[in-house]
């Protein structure tokens, strides 16, 4: 089986090219898939186990019927299974006597090398009675299942599921099941060894996908439009044979529009402007590759005619956003939950003049994904629920927020709005392809 440093090699070898003049090279799918289901049968391995006892659990029961899957149980589907099948049944369960770790398929089919089918219709025409049977059998002190209040992705048990998995479900064991939510969690936001050494390249090719299409190759100041840079991202995502899981966005900050592009709110921005000289732009883009998810934000600014250089006034604004991420992340802290998190960096940046907002979220098999939020853009003073569940180790999130600076040359406040993921581990956080320490110019010099 190759390891993750040939997989490494591959990535960084002409291996497989898709894009001229790039400076990565991609999977081939069937490699790919070879990668993701290495990771997917490590994380089982390797991961859940540990996961399962954090959580207090000994048995975690996923349902889901074919097109209509738990978000969870699409994470552990092998590469080639691209939705459930039928009504598709995953347990996991620590057996008590020998202390082997069980990955049971209640379906017609094995779910590809990872999860044994067993259910044998012969014996149990009925899908549920074979499930029933195997929580007999194994006998659990807890029953995991998927519902939560807070967390969508911790809540995909559908209700006809659940309602059915509960009358069937023998009397003995129904003061058992429990909501499964901080395994479900867990799962989704814990990096694996081998995640993390993969995740530095793919933030890598979205900050050079970003770069590109913000760049003089497809902006022509006077004529390009920000959707038009918007589109060419998205071509440049598909020309490198890679996916995206939002739409980018691209807006301006300019000298002669007054307060009110600082004002609006981020669900009123323009919908298109032609980008002309002298204006500060700001890209919201991310990419999907081998499952994992990037999400980025950096500014770029379109030289005057004469001008060789981005103005000082815009690169000491530019300075206070790389001073707002450093101080939020200087307090993630073990245990320490999203929102407490959140108002020690505020109160923090309160005291050093810097006019700030946090709205940081997590992210990996998911682009906003499960664990703890740290902040919203409208929600400053913390966020119910999602923001009270806590920091662990091995995790990544997208570092998101905003300084805004007054900037007397334009006579208005400039919102520097940045964002770049990172990961929080047993040695504090750092940046996973480093982040942006500078405005870059349009064109580049």
């Amino acid at each position: 089986m190759k390891t993750m440093l040939t997989y490494l090699f591959l990535l960084s070898t002409p291996f497989f090219t898709i894009a001229q003049n790039s400076n990565f090279q991609l999977l081939s799918e069937k490699e790919r898939a070879r990668v993701v289901d290495e990771i997917l049968e490590d994380r089982l391995d390797n991961l859940l186990p540990e996961l399962m006892e954090r959580a207090g659990l000994d048995m975690w029961i996923l349902i889901s019927r074919e097109y209509n899957e738990d978000p969870v149980m699409k994470t552990i589907l092998p590469s080639k299974w691209l939705s459930a099948r039928r009504r598709t049944i995953m347990v996991f369960n620590k057996n008590k006597q020998s202390g082997v770790f069980e990955k049971i398929a209640i379906a017609r089919y094995s779910v590809g090398k990872l999860l044994k089918g067993e259910w044998n219709i012969d014996v149990y025409p009925d899908q549920w009675e074979a499930l029933m049977s195997i929580i007999e059998e194994k006998n659990p002190s807890s029953i995991g299942l998927n519902y939560s209040k807070d967390f969508a992705l911790a809540d995909g048990l559908v209700k006809t599921e659940y309602e059915t998995f509960m009358e069937k479900l023998p009397n003995v064991f129904q003061s058992k099941v429990k909501s499964a939510e901080q395994l479900a969690i867990a799962w989704l936001e814990t990096r694996s060894k081998k995640e993390l050494e993969i995740y530095p390249l793919i933030c890598r090719m979205g900050h050079t996908i970003l770069q590109e299409g913000l760049s003089e190759k497809h902006i022509h100041p006077g004529i390009t439009t920000t959707s038009d840079v918007e589109w060419a991202l998205r071509q440049l995502v598909r020309d490198y044979g890679l996916d995206t899981w939002f739409h980018p966005s691209v807006s301006i900050q300019r000298s002669d529009e007054g307060n009110k592009d600082f004002l609006r709110s981020f669900s009123n921005r323009p919908k298109d402007q032609v980008i002309i000289a002298g204006d500060l732009l700001h890209v919201d883009f991310g990419i999907t590759y081998l499952r994992l998810n990037t999400d980025q934000q950096q500014h770029f600014y379109v030289l005057k005619p004469g001008e060789q250089a981005v103005p000082e006034y815009l690169k000491k604004a530019f300075n206070n956003g790389n001073r707002m991420q450093d101080i939020l992340v200087e307090n993630f802290k073990k245990g320490k939950t999203g929102n407490e998190i959140l108002l020690a960096a505020l109160d923090q940046a309160k005291a050093e003049g810097l006019n700030a907002s946090v709205y940081t979220h997590p992210i990996g098999l998911h682009g906003h994904a499960a664990g703890p939020t740290i902040g919203m853009w409208d929600s400053q003073g913390g966020v119910k629920g999602k923001g009270d569940y806590p920091l662990y180790e091995n995790t990544a999130y997208s570092i998101e927020l905003f300084a805004a600076t007054e900037i007397k040359e334009w006579g208005k406040i400039v919102r520097i709005m940045l964002e770049e993921d990172g990961v929080f581990g047993e040695n504090g956080f750092y940046f996973l392809d480093g982040r942006m320490e500078e405005i870059l110019t349009i064109p580049r010099n």
